[in-house]
C-alpha cells in the first residue's frame, strides 16, 4: 500500500474509476446537448413556417394570433423537442455504456 500524501482516502484506482466515470458523464450530456439542439432547430422550422402562414392568410388565425402567440408557439414547440430529444439521448448513452463497462486497466 502506498503512501497517502494528500490526506485522500481513495487510492489511486479509485480515483481513476471516479475520474473516468465523470468523462462519461460529460460525454453522455453533450451528446444529448448536441443531439437536442439539432432537433429544436428542426421543430422551430418545421412549426414556424405552417404557423407564420396560417397568421397570415386565414381569418381566424389573422384575428387571434398575434406575433406574441405566434412567438410563443414556435419557442414552446422548439423547447419541448430540445427537452424531449436530449432526455432519450442521454438516457440511450447511460443505457448503452452500462452494459460495456471498461475496466481500469483496459484504458490504462
Amino acid at each position: 500500500m502506498g503512501k497517502n500524501v494528500g490526506g485522500s482516502p481513495f487510492d489511486s484506482n479509485e480515483l481513476a474509476a471516479i475520474d473516468q466515470k465523470q468523462a462519461m458523464a460529460k460525454r453522455c450530456s453533450h451528446e444529448g446537448v448536441v443531439a437536442g439542439a439539432k432537433a429544436a432547430v428542426v421543430a422551430s422550422i418545421a412549426t414556424a413556417i405552417p404557423t407564420m402562414a396560417s397568421a397570415r392568410w386565414l381569418p381566424w388565425a389573422k384575428a387571434n394570433l398575434n406575433y406574441t402567440a405566434q412567438a410563443l408557439i414556435i419557442s414552446t414547440v422548439g423547447g419541448a423537442a430540445y427537452f424531449i430529444v436530449a432526455d432519450k439521448t442521454i438516457l440511450a448513452a447511460a443505457r448503452r455504456n452500462s452494459f460495456n463497462k471498461p475496466s481500469i486497466s483496459d484504458e490504462l
